[in-house]
């Protein structure tokens, strides 16, 4: 389970003395516990698919915050948030490629975006970039 995975790793980089990997492992940690409140959940019983989504958006988070250091000029920060960005995102599953993702499309009998969005929501959720997704299904229309 991904919130025991990144709970353990996060007392891994502390005891390595991480500091950029403990950061960035102890956000994360709370973002999972604060979902699971919200969930109305145990500790720890946050679905992998919800760790995903957080992982992917706090990924965004990481690249958006790294391009406004970039702007300015401070590259060793920068740098600290892509070791952050490499750290986390190996907790994510692998994702579709294009390839895969017209496979799965032709595969469908009706082509219309909506209906490719929700079957690739249902069935590959946090395993596709659903951006990408939109993007294919224009083309089979």
């Amino acid at each position: 389970m991904l919130f025991e995975d990144i709970q353990k790793a996060n007392i891994d980089a502390l005891k390595a003395h991480d500091k950029v990997a403990r950061a960035i492992l102890s956000v994360l940690y709370g973002k999972f516990k604060n979902e699971s409140i919200e969930k109305g959940l145990n500790a720890k019983s946050l679905p992998d698919e919800d760790c995903i989504r957080i992982i992917q958006k706090t990924i965004k988070e990481l690249e958006d915050e790294a391009l406004g250091y970039k702007k300015a000029g401070r590259d060793e920060t920068v740098a600290e948030l892509e070791t952050q960005k490499e750290v986390i995102a190996k907790y994510l599953p692998k994702m579709m490629s294009e390839d895969e993702i017209r496979e799965e499309i032709a595969k469908l009998e009706d082509k219309k975006i909506p209906t490719i969005m929700k079957h690739f929501k249902a069935n590959f959720n946090g395993k596709c970039d659903m951006g990408l997704v939109n993007k294919i299904a224009k083309e089979f229309n």
